[in-house]
């Protein structure tokens, strides 16, 4: 027998579409109708979070505790926040610590639920742009090198943050070659570098604002080449920390369906070398350098509708069908639409989380 959701509200393209029954057979969603309980209170209906940047969850960051273990941890923190799909990241580090979390990744590989992949930022990124990140292991990288990366991630590898002016181009390209999705970040770029990059397919940009060339009227830096640019996408942290919402505002303003959301979060840790510590809703290092958010995805939706000006619809597009289409999952949470995978979120008027649904079945 189908589960359905009574009475629900969810948004299809621009509308939100009221008083229906979503019925949901097994992990898909395989009718929906007008329901026949409108007298009962409707629920919104919401597609399951993507999350391109997060580093841990559940009292676990990935890098520091690198297992298979750890990402089911995650995972099931993650899913019970109502994120479906996420990359794991990982920050500048040792080749000893990025080999295990890749490692562990493909070990976990086969019974995953709702983890995509790894994000790997860094460690080729730019010295004068590293915010957090710890000079020590951050290089260019050699073709060799990209190559040996790419045959041992044996696929787990979706997203590789780097400095493209410090670059080969044919790193650029072979990394494009192996369907690794680009972002450009941590880099020092100038206007023409940038768009340079985003010319050679360069897909998009990391945490926008944050540890990059910044805008100047003289020299207008990585920002404006991403805002001028007519493909070339950016991921934004909304949690009033890393980006004042002002600034979130008008970001979204010009970019629209090309800025979508990420977390960036972090847990608190205390060994390795990303110590983070909780300081009010932020993270910071030891010597006070804001490092990764506290951030939930229906928290960063919930702040662009109350302090950004934009609209729910558009919100929960930048946390779901955006992130959703670069990386290629649309089936995952791109819309509510029979055929979808039935990712799920219920959620009330005041964006309090009622209900997941992950696969079809209630977490």
């Amino acid at each position: 027998m189908p589960k359905v959701i009574s009475n629900a509200s969810y948004f299809k393209d621009n509308s939100l579409v009221k008083n229906q029954d979503i019925a949901i057979d097994g992990a898909i969603i395989s009718g929906i109708n007008e329901s026949s309980n409108q007298e009962n209170e409707s629920s919104l209906v919401l597609p399951g979070f993507i999350d391109l940047q997060i580093y841990g969850a559940g009292d676990r960051l990935f890098s520091a505790d690198p297992t298979a273990e750890s990402l089911t941890i995650i995972e099931d923190d993650l899913l019970k926040k109502g994120t479906t799909g996420f990359l794991a990241c990982m920050a500048t580090n040792s080749q000893e610590v990025f080999d295990e979390c890749i490692k562990a990744a493909k070990a976990h590989r086969s019974t995953a639920k709702n983890c995509l992949g790894l994000h790997l930022e860094g460690p080729f990124l730019n010295p004068k742009r590293l915010g957090a990140h710890v000079p020590a292991f951050v290089r260019k990288a050699s073709l060799d090198e990209i190559k040996k990366l790419i045959d041992f991630g044996d696929g787990v590898i979706k997203m590789i943050t780097i400095a493209p002016e410090l670059q080969d181009d044919e790193v650029i390209q072979f990394l494009l070659d192996n369907g690794v999705i680009i972002s450009l970040g941590h880099s020092n770029a100038t206007f023409d570098e940038a768009t340079a990059a985003y010319n050679k397919g360069i897909q998009t940009t990391t945490h926008l604002f944050n540890a990059m060339s910044p805008i100047h009227h003289r020299e207008p830096g990585i920002p404006t080449a991403v805002f001028n640019h007519d493909k070339a996408m950016a991921s934004i942290i909304v949690d009033g920390q890393h980006v004042d919402f002002e600034v979130v505002k008008f970001s979204h303003k010009i970019l629209k369906e090309r800025l979508f959301l990420i977390t960036d979060a972090v847990t608190a840790c205390s060994i390795g070398p990303y110590q983070h510590l909780k300081k009010g809703n932020k993270f910071v290092m030891p010597d006070g350098t804001l490092s990764g958010s506290s951030l939930t995805m229906l928290e960063a939706v919930k702040n662009c509708v109350l302090y950004c000006g934009i609209s729910l619809n558009d919100a929960i597009k930048m946390g779901t069908q955006y992130p959703a289409k670069l990386i290629g999952v649309e089936n995952l949470t791109a819309s509510i639409a029979i055929g979808q995978q039935a990712n799920l979120l219920i959620i009330d008027d005041h964006f309090n989380l009622k209900e997941v649904i992950f696969k079809g079945e209630t977490i």
